[in-house]
């Protein structure tokens, strides 16, 4: 069952957290359907093990056919990878992903199924229409992929942050609301010690999404970030040693 973020007069956010977790042998992932005027978006839609249960949850709100966005933080497999069974499901929405890798994502379906149907957002970030709101696609590059976007919805104040604010648990806990990071997470240091590429990235983030009214981080692992534990996570990135800070010789030797 979906883990309702937000509802407020026909506006909702739904995150599922548990579609990943079958078998056990994949890491657990979020995907997310926004409505809003009898149509909506999907964020990261994943691949096929969330596909079915995601589908479904989408059409007790809107006919597949209304879904207007599908909208990939960037094109790995747990992203988009089941690309082509959307395209064929909801032959009206386009995605939007960055423009460099625009001509990666038709790997993922047929022939011709992406016709037409890929836009490519700018380094810059972009407005996307949805029914009557809007979301902000904004730059997150090199966190961590090249291209990278979050998706900020202003009618929520939730940032949809992709690999950002991430932490490592299972589905059914990934809907335990995090407020405090006292103590950290389980795996979120790790994590962006890692994925992350450079503390100067991270410093350009913070700087950019302290101008916006966040009542609500959601990453793509792992559970939402809200109250005093949005401010936290801000300041604890913005001070982070990560990804190339970290390199030395000894990474890039030859193996014995």
């Amino acid at each position: 069952m979906p883990y309702e973020l937000f509802r407020h007069k026909g506006h909702v956010c739904l995150m599922f957290s548990d579609l990943c977790d079958e078998g056990g042998g994949a890491v657990q992932a979020n995907q997310f359907l926004i409505v809003n005027d009898d149509t909506g978006a999907i964020i990261d839609p994943g691949g096929n093990l969330a596909y079915s249960e995601l589908y479904l949850a989408m059409t007790r709100h809107f006919a597949p056919s209304r879904l207007s966005a599908i909208l990939a933080s960037h094109a790995d497999p747990d992203i988009i990878a089941a690309l082509d069974r959307w395209m064929t499901a909801t032959p009206d929405a386009k995605l939007y992903v960055s423009t460099l890798w625009e001509r990666f994502v038709p790997h993922f379906c047929k022939p011709g199924k992406t016709t037409g149907r890929v836009i490519g957002m700018p380094d810059s970030g972009m407005r996307i229409q949805i029914g009557n709101s809007e979301l902000l696609a904004l730059p997150a590059h090199f966190m961590h992929a090249e291209g990278n976007f979050q998706f900020y919805d202003p009618i929520s104040r939730i940032l949809f942050s992709g690999d950002l604010g991430v932490s490592l648990m299972a589905g059914k806990q990934a809907q335990q609301i995090i407020t405090s990071l006292s103590p950290m997470p389980p795996g979120m240091e790790a994590f962006h010690r890692r994925y992350m590429v450079s503390n100067k990235i991270l410093r350009f983030w913070a700087r950019m999404v302290r101008q916006l009214p966040i009542d609500m981080i959601v990453p793509q692992h792992g559970a939402p970030l809200q109250g005093a534990a949005v401010k936290q996570f801000i300041e604890w990135v913005e001070g982070l040693s990560c990804g190339v800070d970290l390199m030395t010789d000894a990474n890039y030797a030859i193996p014995r």
